[in-house]
Parts: structure tokens; sequence; C-alpha cells
């Protein structure tokens, strides 16, 4: 295992962002900014040892700091949408920032894709390489109650697994959901998008969601729909019923707070599969449907629909505001931990 830091340029303000790039003793190389707490680049073997990046992104640290569909950053305080930008706590009404329309989304105008974390050198051990790096979201920060400190690790070990594990203490009451936001494109940098890259999603159910994307309350049966991936299925395969793509969140069969299979994707040309494990009780799947061209990405090359998926796992969307939903409150003394482990393979 090997790991070293290079410098990733200055933010607006003058600060130093750097790169911690893991290196495992095949050849899987993770580089991760400091900036968002951003996985920057995945390189992944294909079935003949080619080794190709599968994250989209940038190649410098100004695109990161402009607004950027939160390409590969670390989200929260809470990651997707909170309806109607507010929530109620012990009785207490608390309002949000909002930034998608009357919603928050993903924590808001400044979340923690925006934050420059607190890093120290990423360590290289026999059987892992790791980096983490820690954030402190104030009291009050776009509407949030508590001083919330948060640490990411991402963990890249010689199984060919790439892990983040989150943890975060409070000294108020509030909530938190945590996720990673990578969109990947197991085809590679040449691959110009994803559909037919065939998934299976660990899920018989699913959030309803209404026309702004908040979810109902309901659960839903995903059987009979388009969104049913119990089986494997290309992207594609039935997403021409859904208008521009799919952006719902999938309730994970299992235990909601133990680690569980989530989901399996299988790119057929390059033979590589990424599997997800997570402790997470949610997974939601997103096809890029906003990228529209006017992002420019590694190598110049203009970011389009369906260029990446993510599959963010996750608490609910607006459980703050859906008691039936697994809760997402932190209260001081606890601590909150989450873990998702992606696993590279060929076929």
């Amino acid at each position: 295992m090997n790991a070293h830091t290079e410098p990733f340029g200055r933010t607006p303000d003058g600060h130093e962002a750097h790169i911690y790039a893991l290196t495992s003793s095949k050849g899987l190389r993770a580089r991760i900014t400091n900036f968002g707490a951003t996985l920057v680049s995945m390189e992944v073997p294909d079935r003949h040892g080619n080794l190709r990046d599968v994250t989209l992104g940038f190649d410098g640290l100004d695109p990161y700091v402009k607004p950027n569909a939160y390409l590969g950053a670390t989200i929260g305080r809470y990651a997707n949408r909170i309806a109607n930008a507010r929530f109620t706590l012990d009785g207490h009404e608390y309002k949000l920032t909002a930034n998608e329309g009357v919603n928050q989304l993903h924590g808001g105008k400044v979340g923690f894709d925006k934050k420059l974390w607190t890093t120290q050198e990423a360590v290289a051990a026999e059987h892992e390489a790791w980096v983490k790096m820690t954030c402190l979201s104030s009291d009050g920060e776009e509407g949030y109650p508590g001083n919330l400190r948060c640490t990411v690790t991402y963990i890249l070990t010689n199984d060919d697994e790439l892990r983040f594990s989150y943890e975060a203490q409070t000294d108020k009451k509030t909530i938190i959901n945590l996720t990673n936001h990578s969109y990947w494109n197991l085809g590679g940098p040449d691959s110009d998008n994803v559909l037919g890259h065939e998934l299976m999603i660990n899920a018989g159910k699913f959030t309803a969601i209404d026309k702004t994307l908040i979810p109902t309350g309901m659960i839903a049966s995903v059987l009979d729909t388009p969104l049913d991936f119990t089986r494997p299925r290309t992207i594609r395969e039935r997403m021409h019923h859904l208008g521009k793509g799919y952006d719902h969140n999938y309730v994970l069969r299992g235990d909601p707070k133990a680690m569980k299979f989530a989901a399996r994707v299988r790119e057929p040309g390059s033979g590589r599969v990424m599997e997800i494990h997570t402790t997470e009780p949610g997974i939601q799947l997103y096809t890029s449907n906003y990228l529209d061209g006017s992002l420019i990405g590694k190598g110049g090359k203009p970011l389009n629909r369906y260029a990446g998926f993510c599959l963010e796992t996750q608490h609910y969307p607006d459980s703050p505001n859906k008691p039936s939903f697994p809760s997402v409150v932190l209260a001081p003394g606890e601590k909150f931990t989450s873990t998702t482990v992606h696993k590279f393979t060929i076929e």
C-alpha cells in the first residue's frame, strides 16, 4: 500500500487544498481532496488489466469551489431533501436555508461539499491506506441546531475495497444524514453514458415521491414498476417511463442499522463490477438527469446527461418530517456512525 499528498490549488480565501492519493498493491488508486472531502478519482482495472478512472470530476480545484452538481463530495449536514426547508424537533421549529425552490437540498447553500476539511497526512499500512478528514458545522449553520463535529475516513484496502466511514457528535440535539455523492461510470473516461450498465438493488420497496421529489410518506412496492432492480437490468431498459431518469430512494432489505448488501453494478464492455454494502437503511439512485454539458470534466470533456450514476447510501429524504421513517436525530453524548463499502471486481 502507498499514500502520498500533493497540492491541489488554493480556495478563493487563500487556503491551500490538497490531494491525498491512496494506492493498493494491486494498483487501484483513490484520490481525495480535503475540499468537500471529495473523491476526485478512482482508478480500477478492466478485464485486461487496464486502469481507468471510473468517476466523474474535474482536473483542478476551481470547478469544485463553484456549483458543480456535488461531484464526488461528502454531503451534509443533511443529504437529500427536506420539505419546505424546515423541521420540528422537541417542539421547536427550525427554519433551514432553502436552495431548491422552497426545499433544502444536500445541506443548503454552503453544505459540507463547500468546506475545507481539516486533514492529517494519509497513512499506508500493510493491508490498507487511509486518510481522515474532520469538519465543524457550527450551531445555526444553514439553520441547523448544535455544534456538530464530523469525521469521514476514506480507506482503500488490498481486497479492492473503497470504504467511507463516518462519525459525528453534537452538543445540542440535531439531525444528521451523511453520504458520498460520487458519479460512477465503470466504462471509464471514454464511455459517454451509463445506460448500458447492469444494475441490481437489494430493495423491494421505495419511498414514493411527489412532483418536487419529496417523499409522500408512503413506502411503495417496486414490483411491476420501472424502479424494479431486484434482478439485474440495464439502466436504460425501462427508464423512458420516468421522464428524465431515476432520482429515487430505495428501502434496503435487512436490518436498517447493520451492514448489508445494497447494490451491484456491472459494465459489460470493461467487465468492471462494483458491489456496495452499507449500514444505512436506504440508497438513492440518481442518473445525472440534470447534467447538461455546461460542466467541463476531466480532460476537457463536457458532462452530459446520463454520463454517470450515483448510488448514495443514506437515511430517507425528509425523514425529520416523517415520523414513520428511521430516525435521523442525534443527541449530545451519542455518536453517529455510518459505513459504506464499494468492492471492485472483474467479470
